[in-house]
C-alpha cells in the first residue's frame, strides 16, 4: 500500500466514523476527535453508535491501534498532516446551513497549528464556505502558508456507506493549490491506483484493482456546489417519480412499469425512480433548503427546489388518505407500523417519513404497534411509549389483531414475511404498502387487500384461501 499518512478527523457521527475506519482499512493512521466524552469513551470501548454495514468488524480491526479516539482537538491537530472536519451542519430556521460547528472547529485547529496542514470540508457545505474557514483561521493568528483549505464532499449512502467509501462512483477534491491536491492525492491513492483492491480482506464492491475510482480536481467553490447539486438533482428524482406515481393512480396505470421505461433511457437510469412516501434522512430535506437558499443568496431563482420539497412533503398526506380510503375513518382504528427509520439497513430517524406519518396517525386517533429492526430505540426518544404507542418485538406482534399493516419503510425482512401466517395475525388483511415491496396480484390470490404507490389497488380474491408465502 502506498505511504501512510497522519489524519484527523473531527466528529464521530455518520459521516466522521465512517472516513475514520475507512482511511484505516486503506492503510493510513487516524485520529477521530469528537467533544462528546461519553461518545469518546463508548467508541474506545467497543461500541460502534450507529447501524452500518461492515463498520463493527472495521472498528473491531483498528479501534485504539490504527484508529485512535479521543476529545483533545489540539494534540489531533498537531499529530495530523491532514484534518477532515466532519461536523454537523444543520438547517436552521431560515432554511440556511448552520456552520457555527464548523467555525469552531477552525477557530480551535487555528491555536494548535505550528505546521502545514490541509484542512479538508468534508460536511456538506455551502459555496463559499471554504473562504470562510480561510478567513476564520486567519483572524486567529494563522499564517496563510500554514494551511490550505480543501474541498473533499462526501457521497455516502446509510447502511453502505463503507462500501461506498471504498467503492465511489468518484472522488471530488476541490483544491486551490497544488500542495493540498497533493496531499489528497496521496491520502486516496490506495482507491486510485488500484491497490486497496489486491488487498485479501478488501470490502468487495463494484471497483477494481482494473477499474479504480477516478479522481476528480476540482476549484474548492465547485467541489462545494457539486455535492449540493448531486444531492437536489437526487431529490428531484424521488419527487418527480413520486408526482408520475400520483398521475399513474388517477390514471389506473402502473408506475413501476412506467418507472422501468423511463429508467431503461441511458440518459435518465433507473436510480431514485422509485416511488413512496417521500424522501428523509439527514441530507436530502437539509440540503435541498439550503441550496435553495444559497442560490436566492446569489439572487438565483431556483424556484424548482420549492416545488421538489412540496412534492415530498404532500406525499406523507397523500399516504394518510390512502389509509382513510381503507378503512373510512381513523379514530379508534389500530394499526400496525411496520418501519421507522427514513430507509432501510439504518437506525437514522432524522426527517424519517414514516415517523411522519406515524404522529400524524396518532394525531386521527389511531393506536399504533410499531416494528423497526435497528431504530426503535431512538424513534422511542422523541416518541415514548404511550397508551396509544407501542413498540413490539417483530412484524407479526405489530400485526396482531389490527385493522390495516402499513409498509412506511424498506427493510429487505419487510419483503419476506410470511403471507399466510400474516393474514391470519390481522384482525382484517388489509395491507398498505408505502413502499412496494409486494405484487399487488400475490396479495390478492393471498387474500389480501392491497394498496400501493402508484399502482391499482388488489383486493382478494375470494375464491381461493391464503397460500404460502411469496414476495414481490
Amino acid at each position: 500500500m502506498s505511504e501512510p499518512i497522519k489524519i484527523a478527523v473531527v466528529g464521530s457521527g455518520y459521516v466522521g466514523l465512517v472516513a475514520a475506519v475507512c482511511f484505516a482499512e486503506m492503510g493510513h493512521e487516524v485520529i477521530c476527535v469528537d467533544n462528546d466524552e461519553r461518545k469518546v469513551v463508548a467508541l474506545q470501548g467497543g461500541d460502534t453508535l450507529i447501524h452500518e454495514n461492515y463498520l463493527p468488524e472495521l472498528l473491531d480491526r483498528y479501534r485504539n491501534t490504527r484508529v485512535r479516539f479521543m476529545t483533545d482537538l489540539a494534540e489531533a491537530t498537531r499529530e495530523s498532516e491532514a484534518i477532515f472536519i466532519a461536523v454537523g451542519t444543520p438547517q436552521s430556521e431560515t432554511g440556511d446551513a448552520d456552520l457555527s460547528y464548523v467555525e469552531a472547529v477552525a477557530c480551535e485547529i487555528a491555536r494548535s497549528i505550528s505546521s502545514y496542514k490541509v484542512i479538508v470540508e468534508k460536511s456538506t457545505v455551502p459555496v463559499y464556505t471554504n473562504e470562510w474557514v480561510r478567513r476564520s483561521m486567519e483572524r486567529n493568528g494563522v499564517d496563510r502558508h500554514l494551511f490550505d483549505v480543501v474541498s473533499n464532499p462526501e457521497f455516502l449512502r446509510e447502511g453502505t456507506a463503507v462500501a461506498d467509501f471504498l467503492h465511489p462512483d468518484r472522488i471530488v477534491v476541490g483544491a486551490d493549490s497544488e500542495r493540498a491536491a497533493s496531499v489528497l492525492s496521496r491520502i486516496y491513492a490506495p482507491l486510485t491506483s488500484g491497490q486497496y483492491y489486491e488487498k485479501e480482506a478488501a470490502i468487495s464492491g463494484c471497483c477494481t484493482v482494473a477499474e479504480p475510482p477516478p479522481l476528480l480536481l476540482t476549484s474548492t467553490k465547485s467541489a462545494e456546489i457539486i455535492k449540493h447539486a448531486s444531492n437536489a438533482f437526487l431529490a428531484l428524482k424521488i419527487s418527480f417519480i413520486n408526482a408520475v406515481s400520483n398521475l399513474c393512480e388517477a390514471a389506473d396505470a402502473n408506475v413501476e412499469q412506467v418507472a422501468r421505461g423511463i429508467g431503461l433511457d441511458s440518459r435518465i437510469g433507473p436510480k431514485f425512480l422509485r416511488p413512496g412516501i417521500g424522501y428523509g434522512g439527514s441530507c436530502f430535506p437539509k440540503d435541498v433548503a439550503a441550496f435553495r437558499s444559497v442560490a436566492e443568496q446569489l439572487g438565483i431563482n431556483f424556484d424548482l427546489l420549492a416545488e421538489v420539497e412540496k412534492i415530498n412533503g404532500l406525499q406523507k398526506k397523500r399516504f394518510i388518505a390512502k389509509v382513510r380510503s381503507a378503512l373510512w375513518t381513523l379514530r379508534g382504528k389500530r394499526l400496525g407500523v411496520l418501519g421507522l427509520a427514513f430507509k432501510g439497513d439504518t437506525d437514522d430517524i432524522r426527517e424519517s417519513p414514516a415517523i411522519e406519518i406515524v404522529k400524524l396517525l396518532l394525531a386521527e386517533g389511531c393506536s399504533i404497534a410499531a416494528f423497526d429492526p435497528a431504530a426503535m430505540k431512538r424513534t422511542q426518544e422523541v416518541l415514548p411509549q404511550g397508551n396509544c404507542l407501542r413498540y413490539v418485538a417483530d412484524a407479526y406482534e405489530a400485526a396482531s389483531d389490527c385493522d390495516a399493516l402499513l409498509i412506511l419503510t424498506d427493510w429487505p425482512e419487510f419483503a419476506r414475511l410470511d403471507l399466510e401466517r400474516l393474514y391470519k395475525t390481522l384482525r382484517y388483511p388489509i395491507v398498505i404498502d408505502g413502499r412496494n415491496l409486494y405484487d399487488p396480484q400475490v396479495m390478492s390470490e393471498n387474500g389480501f387487500t392491497y394498496l400501493s404507490t402508484g399502482r391499482p389497488a388488489a383486493n382478494p380474491v375470494r375464491d381461493l384461501s391464503p397460500v404460502a408465502s411469496a414476495q414481490s
